[in-house]
């Protein structure tokens, strides 16, 4: 057997969305908005998915931007993780 080298590894798929609740210690629904032309009538449409992902550090905040990476499951609904917090929620 061969090993794998880290360019020939599988891609794990990556988002970026907004952090909009906190669902327990090391939880977070992160919500992805995503724009796409419609197949028929060529209008642009705004959809949006919600993700529950694993943040181990526990640091994310509601309103924080944050770069998901798709990994093990580590609970019934949770299949993603937190892997950079990009921009922090401003402390007004």
């Amino acid at each position: 057997m061969t090993e794998k080298t880290e360019n020939q590894a599988s891609k794990r798929k990556q988002r970026s969305g907004a952090v909009v609740s906190i669902s327990g210690e090391k939880s977070v629904v992160v919500r992805v908005d995503t724009r796409r032309r419609h197949p028929l009538y060529e209008k642009v449409v705004n959809t949006h998915r919600k993700y529950h992902a694993h943040d181990e550090a526990g640091t994310a905040k509601v309103g924080d931007k944050v770069q998901i990476e798709e990994s093990r499951p580590y609970s019934k609904m949770k299949r993603w993780r937190v892997i950079e917090i990009k921009a922090a929620q401003a402390v007004v």
